[in-house]
């Protein structure tokens, strides 16, 4: 049976301040509130989000955000996350529910006064997080439907980064996840230019190279780099393929300059063995 949560305070009639599992909650749903007081049962068939209190600081600012923003933005960005984590087959993180929440609201009420916001990153946005931009196109299809305003796609590829960001590890700021995105981009020109090709962007190495950069960013960004561990296998591929080598080192450069961190030599390897394969299906 599941347990049922007591009131400890009323915000207001859609939100209500509780405790669940020896933790503050902040509990969410229409009406929930309404004509309600302290101890009172909250109803569980009205409940549509229950968000963790990590800090007094945290619930005062949800606190005061909630009370500001019209509740139907809440219903907006609860679909859009049940939406994104279904498609995506995973939990995101719950700070994604804040700041898409509050830049939902934001975005409706500067498109309703025609103040464009344009997406510098909306092309990296497409090419290096398509899942995440096509839950985007959907979200403004959700938005559109709930609220009759029909945003741009500068607003799906800022949803993307949204729901790219949740689903990091630990907790990123936004400004991280686009400045990774920047990153991958450069890394890219790095290879194209060192080798004067355009890469075959369809081909499946291609994917599997962009999914490795991720991952190796992410480590960068953790300070997790990968030790050195088979010195002879670096060898082999420093002969066999010097010219990869030799662009691994330029990404190297572009990583110390952007990140002051140096990269082991597995690393290099790794980006060598995937610049490798990439070239070979873009030529």
């Amino acid at each position: 049976m599941a347990e049922t949560l007591m009131i400890d305070k009323v915000i207001n009639n859609n939100l209500v301040r509780s405790h669940k599992d020896g933790r503050e909650v902040l509990v969410m749903g229409k009406g929930l509130g309404f004509k309600k007081q302290k101890n009172d049962p909250i109803d569980g068939s009205l409940i549509e989000r229950i968000y963790t209190i990590e800090t007094k600081e945290k619930r005062s600012h949800l606190e005061e955000l909630i009370s500001k923003i019209p509740y139907e933005f809440i219903q907006t960005a609860n679909e859009i996350i049940t939406f994104a984590s279904n498609s995506l087959n995973k939990k995101l993180d719950d700070s994604i529910w804040l700041g898409l929440t509050d830049h939902i609201s934001f975005a409706v009420e500067r498109f309703e006064k025609g103040i464009p916001v344009r997406n510098v990153l909306l092309w990296e946005i497409s090419r290096f997080h398509s899942h995440e931009f096509l839950i985007g196109k959907e979200a403004l299809r959700i938005i559109e439907k709930r609220h009759g305003v029909s945003l741009p796609d500068d607003e799906a590829g800022f949803i993307a980064l949204y729901i790219v960001n949740a689903q990091l590890p630990d907790e990123t700021k936004i400004q991280e996840t686009m400045h990774m995105t920047k990153s991958l981009q450069k890394m890219l020109d790095i290879v194209k230019y060192h080798f004067g090709i355009e890469l075959n962007e369809s081909s499946l190495h291609y994917e599997r190279f962009v999914t490795h950069l991720k991952y190796f960013l992410q480590r960068i960004m953790k300070g997790k780099a990968i030790l050195n561990e088979d010195l002879g296998f670096i060898d082999v591929v420093k002969t066999k393929y010097p010219n990869e080598y030799r662009c691994s080192r330029k990404i190297e450069d572009y990583i110390r300059n952007e990140y002051q961190c140096d990269l082991s030599d597995d690393e290099l390897i790794y980006l060598a063995v995937h610049i490798r394969r990439v070239v070979e299906e873009s030529l």
